[in-house]
């Protein structure tokens, strides 16, 4: 296996792996970045933000565009709670809360065992490849805010990375 290097101004994708387990692909990694002072504000002034991953596993095709084997997406929401001073993060139907900003960023930075693909959609012998995108999902925040914020290049948290498998059964 062989890892790309991720691309991004603001956000790096660090350790991108992937495994087998019994019955699929799964996906790990760690992003690294620091909010930036107008994203900060905007979270402790009440603003959720909502991080996405999305992975997608293509079949290298020479006679045609490459083939979409999978594509997996995972969304976390940061909320901050003014009322209690802690911070809320929502994966799914699962709430954690965090005392500080750097432990809530951490549950929200590291992706492990992340079960992206069927391990029958994968034919022996054959290459594939997972491009992978981190980033903060601005469409998910209030109307006035995205109006407010286009082109601010602090509100642009993006990352991606490539990673080429071969020989997952």
């Amino acid at each position: 296996m062989w890892s790309g290097a991720a691309l991004a101004a603001s956000i790096q994708l660090r350790d991108v792996q992937v495994g087998r387990s019994e019955e699929s692909v799964v996906l790990g990694f760690q992003a690294e970045f620091v909010l930036p002072k107008p994203v900060e504000d905007a979270l402790l002034r009440g603003v959720p933000l909502h991080f996405a991953a999305e992975a997608t596993t293509y079949r290298p095709r020479w006679y045609w565009r490459d083939e979409r084997i999978a594509r997996a997406t995972r969304t976390w929401r940061l909320a901050y709670q003014p009322l209690t001073r802690r911070y809320r993060v929502t994966f799914g139907s699962l709430n954690q809360h965090y005392e500080s900003l750097s432990e809530a960023l951490s549950a929200v930075r590291s992706v492990s065992r992340w079960r992206i693909a069927d391990i029958g959609q994968f034919d022996p012998g054959e290459r594939y490849y997972i491009e992978v995108r981190y980033r903060l999902d601005t469409s998910q925040l209030p109307r006035p805010l995205q109006i407010g914020i286009e082109g601010q290049a602090d509100w642009d948290l993006s990352a991606e990375s490539t990673v080429i498998v071969q020989d997952l059964q």
